[in-house]
């Protein structure tokens, strides 16, 4: 199957530093020091275990964006085995999904923008303002086509491993190996964790968007995959290990949603801070602009197929339709009022859930897309007690997180079954 786009096609290099800059965002910057809290010293086994399950996921998406390349991704992938409701429904769930995405990583960039340019100033104006900033800058970058999306995603994404990986090349100097003990941990608290890491790598899903604009998909997909998944793998545990031997328990605790900046300051001192909190506006910019391309891309495929209104594709700008803005500008509201550690549960099931779904997909099309049903059936079986264990865990503590999970699955559902109906009266 030919790719469709026109426009210049995109390399393989600059696919896989969309799915890097994808995952490589909320993941170290946002995700890291929360993961910590609840492993400590094991955090390091969450982020592998997590890897693992992102693995076999991303074995589904590469052999069905290898066979099936298109701007949808994995909306074209629910078509191809599940009926037309819930196909409608995962899409909607899949979307609302990457407006979570978009609007917590945003709000990470706010709180580090406020660190890096406003120390001490307690306004709570600012962090919105920031957040507010970087999701229309973006969000009208992506809008004046994918080739530009893919040349600055590259700059991106080059200039924040540089910082990370020299600051892990130079921390593991600094790192006192007593504090690397392996601290006892129960079943759930692992379930937990790998939730939220598995989010941390759930990123990759973003490259499946892109598969149509590559001039071999074929060839490019596969390797792009498994390029950006190991080599994100390799980053996560290496700077878990470095921050691990570098902060105590107790800075963990009070340095939580920062830990990755503050271990710079026993590498590299003050100026550290500065640079890593750099590379943390670096790393969340390019996680929200992998998000919004494959956002965009899919509320564009939704609109050809009939999932959504003919009207809501209409041209505004440039190449952004009258969905997209209204995507950028739900976004917004959802990024300015709604909880950070909320968005994170909520956004990691339905991740879980839907990537679930891709790995059913590849299973039942293994024949089509030469997939291994082993490899597939395996994926089914960890992303399931993974799923299955991190909802035990939200059960337990998580009442707004478990509720907004029922009312998003609710509302999709019903969202399914209502444009199913007005489909057929059009």
């Amino acid at each position: 199957m030919k790719p469709v786009s026109s426009e210049k096609p995109l390399t393989l290099l600059q696919v896989i530093a969309l799915g890097i800059g994808a995952m490589v965002g909320a993941g170290i910057f946002a995700l890291l020091g929360q993961t910590a809290l609840i492993m400590q010293s094991a955090t390091w086994i969450a982020f592998a275990c997590g890897g693992l399950v992102a693995l076999f996921a991303g074995y589904a998406y590469a052999r069905l964006s290898a066979c099936y390349p298109s701007p949808g991704g994995i909306i074209d992938f629910f078509r191809l085995s599940f009926p037309a409701v819930l196909t409608i429904a995962l899409s909607f769930l899949y979307l609302v999904t990457l407006i979570l995405t978009v609007a917590m990583v945003a709000r990470a960039f706010g709180a580090y923008a406020v660190q890096l340019f406003h120390q001490g100033n307690e306004s709570a104006l600012l962090p919105e303002v920031y957040t507010a900033f970087i999701i229309i800058a973006v969000g009208l970058m992506n809008i004046t086509g994918s080739h530009a999306v893919g040349k600055v995603e590259v700059l991106l994404v080059g200039t924040k491993l540089v910082i990370i990986i020299a600051l892990v090349a130079t921390g593991v100097f600094t790192v006192d190996t007593t504090l690397l003990n392996i601290s006892t941990f129960s079943g759930d608290t692992l379930f937990s964790a790998v939730g939220l890491t598995f989010f941390a790598y759930a990123g990759f899903g973003m490259m499946a968007n892109a598969s149509d604009k590559v001039a071999d998909p074929g060839r490019v997909m596969p390797r792009a995959f498994m390029i950006a998944i190991l080599f994100t793998i390799a980053l996560y545990i290496s700077l878990a290990l470095v921050l691990l031997g570098n902060l105590s328990p107790s800075q963990l605790v009070r340095y939580a949603d920062t830990a990755v900046a503050q271990v710079a300051y026993p590498v590299w001192g003050k100026t550290g801070f500065v640079i890593v909190a750099a590379a943390a506006l670096l790393a969340t910019t390019s996680a929200i602009n992998a998000t919004l391309f494959s956002a965009f891309n899919i509320t564009d495929r939704m609109c050809s197929t009939g999932i959504l209104p003919d009207a809501w594709g209409k041209t505004v700008f440039r190449q952004g339709t009258l969905v997209n803005i209204l995507l950028i500008l739900l976004t917004l509201l959802l990024a300015l009022f709604l909880n950070l550690s909320d968005l994170a549960n909520v956004a990691s099931f339905t991740f879980l859930l839907c990537y679930l779904m891709v790995l059913v997909v590849a299973w039942r099309q293994s024949a089509v897309i030469r997939a291994s049903k082993i490899i597939t059936g395996t994926g089914i079986v960890l992303v399931t007690a993974v799923l299955a264990g991190f909802v035990v865990t939200l059960l337990s503590g998580g009442f707004i997180s478990v509720s907004v999970i029922a009312a998003a699955l609710i509302l999709c559902l019903a969202a399914g079954y209502l444009r199913k109906r007005s489909r057929k009266d059009e």
